[in-house]
């Protein structure tokens, strides 16, 4: 029977001392728990690697041998080697670094939905009930993970749990809810052709975190925007507003004689007939109490609410806003681009990005004591564009005498501090 050399057997066994000490060191960096599998390998790797040592130190002077110096070194730089490849994948397994070099950002989460999930105060939880993982869906719910730890989402299989299944209503495979508590919702369903929709996702979140449903009232009476029954771009906003948990809302004045307590703001969209004076009356004691206003007003109408933006230093300019540099991308000169947004809650997202207003009419603003304004939408400055006064023209061109050279407010936010026992009250125009 053939014995291995009692010298070969000692120099095999010292090699599993370095072997267990890097697989107990890796398994707990990588794990980021030191449990009893970690601790045993390190524990009986340093044991190994100490009797080794005690007994090369009994045996000989080995410490100034050549051959054990070289052996040194090589044992250390595999050591070196072994615990920097540990160390790579902790932190890669502990800090994600990830870039988004395509040009419209297709993978990164839009600055709301990140506000939002880095915000969340409870846990919420993604089912999605299929039991095929779609790529693009995971990699989008995963952006939302890695934002905060209070996001979760599971991919369940409704024939494997039918009671789970039972639990949320589910009809159909693809169907993706929301959980948070005991409040559960629809989120949408996904198939071949559509989707998991970032929009619906974060809408959904807010409502279903939301401790309050805001109220937004549009005043009708005067030829203003339908909210409802129809395609406008008032409807689909109204729509919108609904997404995020908002509820929307008709006002007329006229029958009301206030506005309701419960009004977060209110939007006149675009009257065509003048406003009654007791209506005025009405909004301007709802922002004195602190309410909040938008105003959208169309050229050449005339919806006199003149003496209440007076009070805010903003007046309605009759003539119209035109951009003759809109003609290389396909729009007219009565579509005025915009790409100087205000330092403000409202455009702190607009960046430097593109976006147009047809018909719109410029407005003047003046300093009031009291009211802070804030520019929202300028256009260029002149020749590129101009407040046009002559609209029957077939032909544009800019007269000193009776046009205002750019650039032109288009849009302005307006705040004025009250009492201390009220609110800021906030007209947007």
């Amino acid at each position: 029977m053939k014995t291995i050399p009692q010298k070969k057997l000692w120099k095999y066994l010292f090699w599993l001392g370095p072997f267990f000490s890097v697989a107990g060191l890796t398994a707990g960096l990588v794990s980021e728990t030191w449990g009893i599998i970690p601790l045993v390998f390190l524990i009986v790797g340093i044991v190994i690697s100490g009797l080794w040592v005690v007994w090369q130190s009994q045996r000989s002077q080995w410490w100034q041998k050549r051959s054990t110096q070289a052996s040194a070194n090589a044992i250390v730089a595999t050591l070196a080697v072994l615990v920097i490849l540990g160390l790579i994948n902790f932190l890669g397994t502990r800090y994600q670094l990830r870039t988004d070099l395509t040009e419209t950002q297709l993978f990164t989460l839009s600055p709301q939905s990140q506000e939002l999930v880095r915000n969340l105060k409870q846990p919420v939880k993604i089912w999605v009930f299929d039991v095929i993982q779609n790529p693009q869906d995971r990699e989008l719910l995963q952006n939302y993970r890695r934002k905060s730890s209070d996001f979760q989402f599971e991919y369940v299989d409704p024939q494997s749990r039918p009671g789970l299944a039972e639990k949320f209503g589910v009809k159909d495979y693809g169907e993706v809810y929301l959980e948070s508590g005991d409040r559960r919702q629809l989120v949408q369903s996904v198939n071949v052709n559509e989707r998991l929709s970032e929009i619906r996702l974060t809408n959904k979140l807010q409502q279903i975190t939301s401790d309050r449903t805001a109220k937004v009232y549009f005043l009708q009476g005067h030829g203003e925007h339908a909210i409802e029954g129809n395609e406008s771009a008032i409807s689909q906003a109204v729509q919108a507003l609904g997404d995020r948990n908002y509820n929307s809302s008709p006002l007329n004045l006229t029958e009301t004689n206030k506005v309701p307590d419960d009004a977060d703001v209110v939007v006149i969209a675009g009257p065509k007939r003048a406003l009654f004076d007791a209506e005025v009356t009405v909004l301007q004691d709802y922002l004195n109490r602190g309410g909040n206003a938008l105003l959208m007003i169309d050229p050449s109408t005339d919806p006199n609410l003149n003496s209440l933006l007076q009070e805010w230093g903003v007046r309605l300019d009759d003539r119209l806003a035109v951009d003759v540099s809109g003609a290389g991308v396909g729009l007219g000169p009565a579509a005025p681009i915009i790409t100087d947004y205000g330092q403000h809650p409202i455009t702190k997202d607009f960046g430097n990005g593109i976006s147009f207003y047809r018909l719109a009419r410029p407005l003047e603003v003046t300093p009031v004591e009291g009211v802070q304004s804030t520019p929202l939408l300028q256009t260029k400055a002149y020749p590129n564009s101009w407040a046009e006064s002559d609209l029957q023209s077939e032909q544009l061109e800019f007269n000193p005498e009776k046009d205002l050279k750019g650039p032109l407010t288009l849009g302005v936010a307006l705040t004025r501090k009250l009492p201390a026992t009220q609110a800021t009250a906030t007209p947007t125009a």
